[in-house]
């Protein structure tokens, strides 16, 4: 399904029934990475997984930025009247959570995972890696990442709702990154997976649904 928002088409796919769960996928994937789990899902909350803009079946853009991207699905909640909601966001998916949490009363509880504040808040190897594909492909989806976020713990601190704050043992983004964030957000709750990298227990896994029902289940 598509839906209209800040001059471009946003493309979604909804399943199950019961209090709306948004999911929104990482940098370069798109929402394809939660057909395991939004199987699990579906039978508590209608899913609605989305592609951001210039990711999967969106439009795509020459520019990106996560204002903008945030800017589209608070028009996608506003659009669709999506009210109490739980927002789910993997990597850029948890920075848009970030930013979201701030501007809407719409989202109830948010549980982001591998989500940063800065661009110094991934590790140096990722960041290299960035580098010297983004030189190469000039892909703007690489370039925000080396540019982009710029979030504040003054900023998070706006933030209200229940929060769980996620993260792998061996995640790309930096423990204290992850903890500085969850100090940011008043009465968040932290969990640092053991054994586990940036998106090993979320691409195409059942896993992060059972954390989502756990985290949930304790609202």
């Amino acid at each position: 399904m598509f839906q209209h928002v800040n001059g471009i088409q946003l493309f979604y796919e909804v399943k199950g029934s019961g209090k709306p769960l948004i999911m929104v996928h990482g940098n370069s994937e798109d929402h394809t990475i939660f057909d395991e789990a939004s199987e699990i899902l579906k039978d508590s909350f209608t899913v609605y997984a989305v592609d951001s803009r210039d990711h999967g079946q969106s439009t795509k853009v020459s520019e990106l930025h996560y204002s903008d991207m945030a800017d589209d699905l608070l028009v996608f909640m506003n659009d669709l009247d999506l009210k109490d909601v739980t927002f789910y966001g993997f990597s850029d998916g948890g920075i848009l959570g970030l930013l979201l949490a701030q501007k809407t009363d719409r989202i109830s509880r948010l549980i982001v995972s591998g989500a940063n504040m800065t661009p110094d808040g991934v590790s140096g190897k990722l960041k290299l890696l960035v580098k010297v594909l983004h030189f190469f492909t000039k892909d703007s989806k690489l370039k925000m990442i080396l540019n982009e976020p710029h979030i504040t713990a003054e900023e998070l601190s706006a933030i209200k709702v229940p929060t769980t704050v996620i993260a792998g043992e061996k995640d790309l983004v930096l423990r204290r990154e992850t903890e500085a964030i969850a100090a940011a957000i008043p009465g968040s709750k932290l969990r640092i997976l053991k054994g586990e990298g940036h998106g090993s227990y979320i691409v195409h896994k059942t896993r992060i649904a059972e954390l989502i029902l756990e985290e949930t289940s304790q609202n």
